[in-house]
């Protein structure tokens, strides 16, 4: 049954929940103050999905609640994917509004696997603020420190809402003391549940700063019922963290400090402005409490929402102005009293059923439907012939944007990071960019050949798998495609195994075509461990025209944090080596770095220290000091000690109690590091650090020895020296691949 037939008094919120599209497209002013711009992020499995389902309810902008794996054949509506509904799972973010409080909300849900960061990353970048969700059983886990390192990243100020309160062996306490400890929060509950009995049944919540209880009654907990009065068997724990929030505001803000030194009791306003003080300068975390699941404390997670976090002019940001030498770094102004001139980032680009979608957060100046925008990266010049707001994959059409909103505009009109500006003095201006985590796995794809009918040539399947390649990477920064000319394939790299089988699975459900995946590549890299100088001759000068071209220097290891990178260093003085040449040498080095000599992967982790050389007025040109910085290199293969290094995995695993002595030994088997461990009630908690490339299957593996009840999430943590028997693996494979590829070349 519909809900909005059962409560006659939700179809005003429910109508409410729609003002913002209709707001916009009249074009009046939207009071910028009131607009909140909130990602929900966490681990996986901590009910981010099934929460922005209960949020979109309670403001009226779906009428029914579904489940996230679908079994209704529905779904959660921030899943529209077929593939999220059937493994219960986020795989892209996705970005809806919402109207709560008289104040506008923005939200995007973002995917919890760490496979799919990119997707956490550039939502963040384009924030103001966000709700960390964690379980209540479970607590602060492996993904939840990447989501807050990356909070940190882009200075995100954040709000705790610990989840599934109504699950066995749920503990918010326990959770409470693990973001002070692991995560080095100033925090503290606004809220404590209202529990009975030894199952911890939760009947509602006490809110610490107005003094009272709420419950949320009926099955759909849209009655929210408050009373003043506080039961009696939590009447010691609500003083205890009531005095525990009002001591820790007091070691963050100097008003709240007055008020404990001197044993005043505040009231509710001054301490809900003081929360709100130190949330927007990132010196406190609230803590509030809910079962999304039971629908229970989502309504006062949307108030903490409105009332502590930043509105887009609390949070600072800024654009580069690189008409200017040396580029100056320019505050944005959201101010919407001021006609200022228009500046938005992209930060996400989508191909779907309403064609070529960008998605655009606007920093400064509004945006008018039919405005013409310049991207200042391709100095190309676009109009915004249809802007949108999107809710998840339905779109509303409006006619205006105000300064500190999100929206989008459909058409194909430039890339992920591209800088869209609108008015005078604005067209050198570049917003700051966004990070880009490395890919970390490869493998070979090609169209599976079977799959064909027998009157296809194949020409269809590969002009598909040639879309569907171009597209998947212009969307995604962290899906790479590469043509790997000496084994003749197809290679794509991603962030995982997960990663890379969700674009297998798109391309057969979008373009039809099934693809073949090869044996997962791990992306190893040569390098260098000691200094080694050269000074390399090249020298051509018979046979036609001439070569000439000297170099000296020498190859150095960079620091271990840095293994990924390469730096080419020009320290030359005087002419033996003309400026014009030395480009040609740079790309000489960039050129040889792409397939080492050990065992066929990229050079990295090396300093090219270019120091002098010599030249020959006649015979020297570009491709002279292109083969010169071939030959360095090779020179120092022959009399430097090289090594090959491999990506390093931060490997988090839950398992129940009963399989912890089983768990650490096939981790032990796989050569892991053991950095830290835990027992918290019935679950047992290990972190260690893994080569990636014992890692592949592991997923299986460990459904197997846990019965299926274990669960693990794996990030990149750094590269390391392979083990001398992966290196020995490594270089007799590229040695007979070579050898191979002689003999069949004096065969032919």
């Amino acid at each position: 049954m519909m809900v909005s037939k059962i409560f006659k008094n939700f179809l005003i919120v429910k109508h409410q929940g729609f003002i913002h599209a209709n707001y916009c497209a009249t074009k009046p002013v939207i009071d910028v103050h009131k607009i909140r711009n909130i990602g929900i992020s966490a681990h996986i499995d901590s009910g981010k999905t099934t929460l922005t389902e209960r949020i979109l309810f309670y403001s009226g902008r779906i009428d029914e609640m579904h489940e996230v794996r679908g079994k209704d054949n529905i779904g959660a509506k921030m899943d529209s994917m077929e593939l999220e509904r059937q493994r219960g799972i986020t795989i892209k973010s996705a970005a809806t509004y919402i109207k709560w409080n008289n104040h506008f909300i923005n939200i995007i849900d973002t995917p919890g696997h760490v496979d799919f960061t990119i997707e956490v990353e550039r939502a963040l970048r384009v924030l103001d603020s966000a709700v960390l969700v964690l379980c209540a059983v479970a607590g602060v886990q492996c993904q939840t420190h990447t989501v807050v390192r990356q909070m940190n990243r882009y200075s995100i100020p954040y709000i705790a809402f610990i989840n599934k309160l109504d699950r066995t062996g749920a503990n918010p306490y326990a959770v409470l003391q693990q973001i002070k400890n692991q995560i080095n929060e100033n925090s503290a509950f606004l809220q404590i549940p209202i529990s009975y009995g030894d199952n911890n049944r939760v009947e509602g919540i006490i809110d610490l700063i107005r003094s009272q209880s709420v419950y949320f009654k009926d099955p759909h907990g849209t009655q929210v019922i408050k009373t003043p009065d506080i039961p009696q068997h939590m009447a010691s724990l609500f003083h205890k963290y009531r005095r525990e929030l009002i001591e820790t505001l007091g070691n963050v803000d100097e008003e709240m400090a007055c008020y404990y030194i001197n044993e005043q009791c505040p009231s509710p306003d001054i301490i809900e402005a003081a929360i709100k003080r130190s949330t927007i300068l990132r010196k406190f975390v609230p803590v509030i409490l809910g079962s999304a699941l039971k629908n229970t404390g989502v309504q006062t997670l949307l108030d903490c929402v409105t009332f502590y976090l930043p509105d887009p002019t609390q949070k600072e940001n800024y654009a580069l102005d690189n008409s200017k030498k040396p580029v100056e770094k320019i505050l944005l102004n959201p101010d919407m009293d001021k006609s200022l001139p228009f500046v938005a980032l992209a930060f996400k680009l989508e191909v779907g059923k309403h064609g070529n979608v960008t998605y655009l957060r606007t920093y400064q100046g509004a945006l008018n439907k039919g405005d013409t925008l310049l991207n200042t990266r391709t100095r190309k010049r676009v109009k915004a012939s249809r802007v949108i707001k999107m809710h998840s994959d339905e779109l509303q059409e409006v006619a205006h944007i105000p300064p500190g909103d999100i929206c989008a505009i459909i058409g194909n009109i430039g890339s992920t990071g591209d800088t869209f500006v609108s008015g005078e003095g604005v067209e050198g201006l570049s917003c700051e960019s966004m990070f880009v985590p490395e890919p970390v796995v490869s493998m070979s794809i090609k169209p599976d050949p079977i799959s064909a009918s027998s009157n296809d040539n194949g020409t269809r399947r590969l002009e598909a798998f040639g879309k569907a390649m171009t597209r998947f990477a212009r969307e995604d920064p962290t899906f790479r495609v590469v043509f790997d000319e000496e084994a003749q394939e197809t290679i794509v790299q991603g962030m995982g195994e997960l990663h890379l089988e969700i674009y297998k699975q798109r391309m057969e459900r979008e373009y039809g075509v099934k693809c073949i995946m090869g044996a997962p590549k791990v992306a190893f890299r040569e390098t260098i461990t000691t200094n080694c100088e050269f000074d390399y001759l090249h020298k051509k000068q018979h046979g036609g025209s001439g070569q000439y071209g000297r170099i000296i220097g020498n190859l150095e290891p960079l620091p271990a944090n840095d293994y990924i990178k390469t730096e080419f260093v020009d320290n030359t003085v005087g002419t033996n080596i003309p400026n014009q040449f030395i480009s040609s040498i740079e790309k000489g080095f960039n050129q040889v770095c792409q397939k080492g000599f050990l065992s066929g992967h990229k050079i990295s982790g090396v300093r090219f220290n270019l120091l002098d050389g010599d030249h020959h007025i006649v015979d020297s040109n570009d491709i002279s000091f292109v083969m010169a910085a071939f030959g360095a290199i090779k020179q120092t293969f022959e009399y430097g000690t090289w090594t090959i290094i491999e990506p390093i995995m931060k490997v988090e695993v839950n398992v129940p109690s009963e399989f912890q002595g089983i768990l650490i030994a096939t981790l032990s088997r796989k050569n892991s590091v053991i950095i830290a461990t835990n027992q918290a009630l019935v679950y047992f908690t290990m972190i260690c650090e893994v080569p990636l490339n014992n890692m592949f299957g592991f997923a299986s593996e460990l459904r197997s020895i846990t019965q299926g009840k274990g669960e693990f999430t794996m990030e990149y943590s750094k590269y390391a020296p392979a083990l001398p028997e992966t290196q020995n693996k490594l270089i007799q494979n590229y040695s007979n691949s070579n050898s191979q590829q002689i003999k069949s070349s004096r065969t032919s």
